[in-house]
């Protein structure tokens, strides 16, 4: 497993599928381990993101750390989560924002991706494009998606995205926060708790 593990991972890095429709070139932005408990499903790097290659590496990710109540030390060990967009380079900028994630990565990669993550016991799939991707089509919005989200526990987990941006959302749907977020932050602790036991230093 392991050496498959690394050479998926590395192809997967060194993708150029869609290099031409890349205003900034390519760059993949992924983190995992064969260990890794977590999955989290976003959408595509954003520009901050491309420019230090660190996933979530900006205001979005601080808000999503917090919802999972983890520090940058848990987030980024790959050994607990892994990060996987559906789209692994940033796409460049639209008029309300940044593009779509590229419609060629998720069906390219994920499938070889998952084969090589046997130990995912929670996957967060954050926005749209995710969620339709993984959960079909349920539900009409993603508000009534993430309103729903317990048809989908305990392997998977609808969230909105935690963009800046998405105040607005929040505000006016405060059952996220009261409802939502405690189960989400008990079920994250709850699944990496085994790997946490095993990597604490024996008193012994």
């Amino acid at each position: 497993m392991g050496d498959k593990f690394e050479l998926t991972l590395t192809q997967a890095r060194a993708c150029r599928l869609c290099e031409q429709h890349l205003p900034l070139g390519p760059r993949p932005v992924l983190q995992m381990a064969p260990q890794a408990r977590i999955l989290i499903i976003g959408q595509a790097p954003g520009l901050k993101v491309h420019q230090t290659g660190v996933p979530w590496n900006d205001p979005s990710g601080d808000t999503l750390r917090r919802w999972l109540a983890l520090s940058k030390t848990q987030f980024y060990d790959p050994s607990l989560i892994a990060i996987m967009p559906m789209g692994f380079c940033y796409p460049g900028r639209g008029k309300s924002g940044d593009l779509p994630p590229r419609p060629e990565c998720a069906p390219t990669w994920h499938e070889p991706l998952l084969a090589v993550l046997p130990n995912i016991e929670l996957t967060l799939l954050i926005g749209q494009y995710a969620q339709r991707h993984y959960l079909g089509k349920q539900y009409k919005t993603l508000t009534d998606t993430v309103r729903h989200w317990q048809d989908f526990a305990p392997t998977h987990l609808p969230l909105p995205h935690p963009s800046p941006r998405n105040r607005h959302w929040l505000s006016k749907n405060p059952w996220f926060e009261q409802t939502v977020l405690p189960h989400l932050r008990q079920r994250v602790h709850e699944v990496i708790a085994p790997s946490a036991q095993r990597q604490a230093p024996s008193s012994t």
